[in-house]
């Protein structure tokens, strides 16, 4: 893996504001909240009032801007301080659970087109909308803003299922250079691994280096099959295997075995922000979701929050600088200043980004 310049300027926030709350952790634990910093801790959580610990500092920071989907579909912005709506974009049809922001303010989103597609953006201060891509989903533009990263696979809902006998060809990952439409295509495992059901890509994050992209994946049924890629996107020849590609493995407490990161987002010092849930298999029996913070090889470096088991925690959400965490939990919306107590901004989201 290319190496990755560290911002000293996030670390050194994250650890002051670590070193600030360490003491009081322990009384901030909530179904949303914080925990010390631990090498290996052990969480049985189960379902809990909707409430989340803030602490002070946390509810004195304004947010940086942010851009989100609405549960009907529309994109907008808005008031980092209270939620509140500001600016309505799109009014309806935008998909989630991912949208992106560039530096220079322009809004990525997929929007349904059928049983596709298709990407778009749209400047943040408003205007009119452009197609990006006539089909694709889950868009994601580099840090340096020149690439956009966005899955191109079939729809498997009630009516839409390809007839093919093989799915598994139809699975991309797409790498555009913006600047003159050029796309690189990366089926999902080269053509001498191809096999097996369909790895489908649910969250898309780039690394700093503007060349690995972070490919959650999901899995087809069961509850099994989740999975986190780290894609070397000058190298790889498949998104899910083969060279260039790497696993994020999951370590710590509960259940190793049998637990999965159901999402990652890159920190812009390399680590990254990730969605932790116990335990795949059948029957689902979801009994803890943890937010963490990890080395690219899934080493625990701080605990975030303890989520809710019965809920999913999903679009996540890095600031350019490192300083803020967002997620969407279920359909509330939470974010963290430099990794301390989360607190809730509002609800009625499916996806979320800062703008």
């Amino acid at each position: 893996m290319a190496v990755i310049t560290v911002l000293a300027r996030s670390v050194a926030l994250r650890r002051s504001v670590l070193a600030g709350v360490a003491a009081g952790a322990a009384a901030l634990l909530s179904a949303c909240g914080a925990s010390a910093p631990a090498p290996a801790p052990t969480v049985t959580v189960t379902a809990s009032s909707p409430a989340a610990t803030t602490s002070p500092a946390a509810a004195a920071a304004t947010p940086p801007p942010m851009v989100a989907v609405t549960t009907h579909g529309a994109l907008v912005v808005l008031n980092p301080a209270t939620g509140a709506v500001t600016r309505t974009l799109v009014s309806s049809g935008v998909l989630g659970d991912e949208i992106s922001v560039s530096a220079s303010g322009m809004v990525y989103f997929a929007v349904k087109n059928g049983c596709s597609s298709k990407i778009d953006d749209i400047p943040d201060a408003g205007g009119s909308a452009a197609v990006i891509a006539p089909a694709g989903s889950l868009p994601a533009v580099s840090p340096d803003g020149t690439k956009l990263a966005y899955a191109d696979e079939p729809s498997l809902t009630i009516g839409c299922v390809p007839s093919n006998p093989n799915l598994v060809p139809l699975y991309h990952l797409e790498i555009r250079t913006l600047s003159s439409g050029a796309t690189a295509s990366l089926p999902m495992a080269p053509a001498s691994e191809e096999s097996g059901l369909p790895a489908i890509i649910s969250h898309l994050s780039w690394a700093p280096d503007n060349d690995h992209v972070a490919v959650s994946i999901t899995p087809i049924e069961d509850n099994e099959g989740w999975n986190v890629v780290l894609v070397d996107t000058a190298s790889a020849q498949g998104y899910f295997s083969g060279a260039g590609t790497a696993y994020l493995p999951v370590t710590g407490s509960p259940n190793k075995r049998d637990s999965y990161l159901r999402e990652a987002a890159y920190l812009p010092d390399g680590d990254l922000f990730v969605s932790r849930a116990c335990c795949a298999g059948v029957p689902v029996r979801n009994t803890s979701r943890l937010l963490w913070e990890v080395t690219p090889g899934g080493t625990l470096i701080h605990q975030v929050a303890i989520g809710y088991p019965n809920l999913d925690h999903d679009s996540l959400s890095v600031s350019a600088d490192g300083d803020w965490l967002l997620y969407v939990a279920g359909t509330s919306l939470y974010v963290s200043e430099g990794g301390a107590t989360p607190r809730e901004i509002t609800t009625g989201l499916i996806a979320a980004a800062w703008g």
